[in-house]
């Protein structure tokens, strides 16, 4: 283990918090993808883990899901926390971290927006605007 320490407060920590949570994001998109979390809400649905971002301390993993289709995402939400206990369990099993971290489940509503400005940007109102000859005054 001596060849793997860093410097404590090195600025590269956040270079650690964001290998810990890809880590972290590989092993939960795993436990996911196989079913291993016995609840009804779940196993009708295809969750995908865009995102896992660590706290600095790496002991609290905040982990954005995205159930197929976006639907029903306020019952997998509840479904994973839930089952929190058993995910961190898993995951500490998966990852070799001196503290299993805390799970924190949240919607990752990333695509919703970049939807939302697609719209908006094809709507006739910002395309006249978006227009290249728009200077009529």
């Amino acid at each position: 283990m001596a060849g793997h320490h860093k410097k404590g407060s090195a600025p590269g920590g956040s270079q650690r918090q964001l290998r810990v949570g890809e880590t972290v994001r590989h092993a939960m998109a795993d436990i996911l993808s196989h079913g291993s979390v016995h609840d009804a809400d779940l196993e009708g649905h295809i969750v995908t883990v865009p995102e896992v971002r660590m706290s600095p301390d790496l002991k609290l993993a905040t982990i954005y899901v995205m159930p197929l289709g976006g639907r029903d995402t306020d019952i997998v939400i509840a479904a994973l926390d839930r089952n929190k206990k058993f995910l961190r369990g898993e995951v500490a099993r998966r990852v070799n971290l001196k503290f299993a971290p805390d799970l924190r489940f949240r919607v990752d509503d990333r695509f919703d927006e970049a939807e939302r400005i697609e719209k908006l940007l094809r709507t006739p109102a910002v395309q006249r605007d978006l227009a290249p000859d728009s200077d009529e005054d």
